[in-house]
């Protein structure tokens, strides 16, 4: 099982698109823990939307594909429709 997920961070104004084989709470743990990386620059991400995949293969393909959207507006969309 893998989780294609969306962070938000109110600091950064920003989201974040990414994949897991992980559990989405170790994952949102190591971004709030890990500060080398990009998202090491706020500490205020939240978890805003979660999709399960069958294999890590097929939630990666999801994620290069929200990434592939280039709008944000478009990532704001699938947020809300999943409310």
């Amino acid at each position: 099982m893998a989780w294609f997920y969306v962070l938000h961070s109110e600091k950064l104004d920003r989201y974040y698109v990414g994949h897991t084989s992980e559990t989405v709470a170790e994952g949102l743990r190591k971004h709030l823990s890990d500060r080398k990386h990009w998202t090491g620059r706020a500490q205020d991400w939240q978890v805003v939307y979660t999709e399960d995949h069958p294999d890590k293969a097929s939630a990666y393909r999801r994620e290069r594909e929200v990434k592939g959207w280039k709008k944000r507006s478009r990532v704001e969309e699938l947020i809300c429709a999943s409310r």
